[in-house]
């Protein structure tokens, strides 16, 4: 299953990005800033969309009225880290919608399970997930520190968080 997602033109400044760590769990959240992302009228689902890796690692969309709001995240094992993991050079900023399935309008989550690769830079700042197989797409910008890849057809294929900080239970 694909994630399929609508691009709008974005107006305003990007939303400010919220992290925190959970100390007992190592799960990160990133919450965006309600006062810059005002919820439309219902234009799309409302709910959660969660993807599961084969190794037990999950990423949860948190969707409200077609916006992403919010992300949750786990990965085990550990991520793995990239001397050369850089964000992308290029990237539009955009408004992005998450769609009401019109088959199942009223459905508030989502799961499913998805080839999930989980990578960092050396300090663990800046991070990308990528979903599903590889494909050739373009970032948009959802958020100050929240990127999403999106490929030619408008699904989802990785997830960026940017500038996050240190996680506390590292050394």
């Amino acid at each position: 299953m694909k994630i399929a997602v609508q691009l709008e033109a974005a107006s305003g400044a990007p939303a400010e990005v919220e992290y925190t760590w959970d100390p007992d769990t190592d799960i990160l959240s990133a919450q965006l800033s309600a006062e810059v992302t005002p919820r439309a009228a219902e234009r799309g689902m409302s709910g959660s969309v969660g993807l599961e890796g084969s190794d037990g690692s999950w990423l949860i969309l948190d969707v409200a009225a077609g916006r992403i709001n919010g992300v949750e995240i786990a990965v085990w094992p550990d991520v793995r880290r990239l001397a050369g993991l850089t964000p992308p050079a290029q990237i539009e900023d955009a408004l992005v919608v998450v769609p009401a399935r019109r088959s199942q309008p009223d459905i508030a989550s989502l799961e499913m399970d998805t080839r999930l690769t989980a990578e960092a830079d050396p300090a663990q700042r800046n991070f990308h997930f990528r979903l599903g197989k590889p494909r050739l797409g373009r970032t948009i910008r959802i958020a100050r520190d929240l990127l999403l890849d999106v490929d030619d057809k408008s699904h989802i294929t990785g997830l960026w968080l940017l500038n996050v900080p240190p996680c506390p239970t590292e050394s």
